[in-house]
């Protein structure tokens, strides 16, 4: 029944007419950021070394190069950034260590390419706060500076039980978390944490996550619903294109074997879907859809390695 309203007929569309509408009026681009250099035994865990080298050949320290790729979510009305990268905060020293060897930070720089800035984008989703992953919203490194926050008109949102561990983190992580991070996005008055099952308020009922706990509790990978099948952001549950097969996980994840069911139950679901991942830290590969062969091995049945302007 047509509601009258002002002397008008109200044609707003159904919910589900909205969501569609919103979902084509989307587009995606992947943002290559600061790169780093990590150990490939600790990135590939108990996969021995003559397997992983021909995916990621190592250096004269048993290094691999490793990206720290961001995702732009451009609607309607807004600019959304799933992750920040590593950034430009690092030292001189600790940027030697992690191998991060770009000057400036570059995720601004392909912001600027865009022609957008820090201040135009209005969402921030943070699938969790380790340095790698976090460490963009801050802006660069000044001897005797104190770290400042970018991103001034933006909403950060990121899992609850995720900024609990970063509060209280474990020994074996503390060191992946930015101290002075957390207490600049809770002064902010903007940070959005959500419980494990709900929605963001800042986002949408539209936006739907997926939680996982084998890297860190509580990580938070978006999906985000386009045209030709849902994308989700990786994050560190499937960080590149080698660790879509099944056995493949980091020294870094606090549980490898519970890693490998959330990873089953994400790649069958996106598979069923016609679903695709967007890969955080492989530098030749960006985005991906998910596959499987005849064996039952998942993989990728089509890849690129970025994406501009997507909105199929």
């Amino acid at each position: 029944m047509e509601q009258i309203v002002n002397n008008s007929v109200d044609t707003t569309p159904s919910l589900p007419d909205q969501r569609q509408s919103a979902i084509r009026r989307r587009t995606l681009t992947t943002l290559f950021g600061n790169t780093q250099k990590l150990d490939g035994g600790a990135m590939f865990g108990n996969a021995p070394k003559s397997l992983w080298q021909r995916w990621f050949p190592p250096d004269e320290q048993n290094r691999i190069h490793l990206g720290c790729r961001a995702l732009l979510v451009q609607e309607k009305d807004r600019n959304i950034l799933v992750e920040a990268g590593i950034g430009a905060f690092f030292s001189p020293e600790m940027k030697e260590r992690y191998g991060v060897e770009e000057p400036g930070h570059v995720l601004l720089e392909r912001l600027a390419e865009l022609g957008l800035s820090d201040t135009d984008i209005d969402v921030v989703v943070l699938t969790h706060l380790h340095f790698d992953h976090a460490g963009g919203l801050l802006a660069p490194w000044k001897d005797g500076q104190p770290l400042s926050l970018l991103f001034p008109n933006a909403r950060f949102v990121t899992g609850h039980r995720q900024w609990q561990r970063a509060r209280q983190p474990h020994a074996r992580d503390r060191a992946s978390y930015i101290p002075e991070l957390l207490d600049l996005l809770e002064a902010s008055g903007r940070l959005e944490l959500i419980a494990d099952g709900m929605t963001s308020s800042a986002l949408g009922a539209e936006w739907t996550f997926h939680f996982s706990d084998g890297h860190t509790p509580g990580q938070l990978l978006p999906e985000v619903a386009m045209p030709g099948g849902p994308v989700v952001f990786g994050g560190d549950l499937i960080p590149g294109a080698p660790w879509v097969h099944l056995p493949i996980t980091m020294g870094y994840d606090r549980c490898a074997e519970g890693l490998i069911d959330e990873k089953t139950g994400l790649l069958n679901d996106l598979l069923a879907r016609n679903g695709r991942l967007v890969f955080t830290h492989d530098p030749l590969i960006g985005i991906g859809r998910i596959s499987r062969d005849d064996k039952g091995r998942f993989g990728l049945s089509e890849s690129a390695q970025e994406a501009f302007g997507l909105a199929e």
